[in-house]
């Protein structure tokens, strides 16, 4: 398995030799207006892209944790992908959506499990925001909260999680316990909401995930890349070393990849 870190949420996995795009956000820097942050309000995204969009989009299958979320698919990914690319998507009225765009080929994400050639993907549960203050914003911009996560399986390869965008809570522990995937790619900024309402992990849900996961590797992603997340690269390394995580966990960089016999 290779893991290539592209920008924020977006990925390329290779997996029993078939290349999937998880959560393509594909628009030039700057060009997406700033989430609401007393942090950083700085249009997104934060950086340009590592590498150009056609060999971005260069693979057998797409993955959208959650399509209405900008950082996650955008209109620069729905107009770049070919209309007759397979793609995976959490649930039947994303389904109908993506197929709203064009895509003939939707297939919707179960527990249970979906095929994709030699490749069983399983939907998981995320928590993108807790309480009333999350639902709140929620609704006062007009976004869903609703988000997935992924696990990979097949012959030869190793059980291989994408948390999504999520908090730590007791649907990722279930999946770990479900699954015991041997590498866990966490969204790990620590995006936050204006008031400082978290979204997703930061360092006390990787050090969460280690805990639960003691044997498998951890890969950060989501980082560097929208302006209302507050935990940097830079950030999540000292506290690796700190926590003794150093050797388990991943910090990739854009454009950089990371393989997995």
């Amino acid at each position: 398995m290779i893991f290539r870190q592209i920008r924020g949420a977006t990925s390329i996995i290779t997996f029993k030799g078939k290349k999937f795009l998880i959560d393509p956000f594909l628009a030039p820097r700057g060009t997406v207006p700033s989430v609401p942050s007393p942090y950083n309000d700085s249009p997104n995204p934060l950086v340009d892209l590592p590498v150009p969009v056609s060999e971005i989009i260069a693979v057998d299958a797409v993955i959208v944790t959650h399509m209405h979320h900008f950082d996650h698919f955008d209109d620069c990914a729905a107009k770049a992908l070919p209309e007759g690319m397979p793609m995976f998507v959490q649930s039947e009225k994303e389904s109908g959506d993506m197929r709203n765009l064009g895509f003939a080929d939707v297939t919707v994400l179960t527990e249970r499990g979906v095929n994709f050639q030699d490749v069983t993907l399983y939907r998981t549960d995320a928590l993108h925001g807790d309480g009333v203050t999350a639902a709140y914003y929620y609704r006062k911009y007009g976004f869903p909260s609703d988000a997935c996560g992924v696990v990979f399986k097949a012959l030869g390869e190793k059980v291989f999680y994408v948390a999504g965008d999520t908090l730590w809570y007791d649907g990722v522990r279930r999946a770990i316990e479900k699954h015991t995937p041997e590498i866990i790619a966490l969204n790990a900024a620590n995006a936050q909401m204006y008031d400082g309402t978290p979204i997703l992990m930061g360092v006390d849900g990787v050090k969460e995930v280690a805990l639960a996961a003691p044997d498998a590797v951890l890969i950060a992603t989501h980082m560097d890349a929208v302006n209302h997340a507050r935990l940097s690269r830079r950030g999540l390394r000292k506290f690796a070393k700190v926590a003794g995580l150093e050797q388990r966990l991943y910090i990739p960089e854009d454009g950089e990849s990371v393989s997995f016999c």
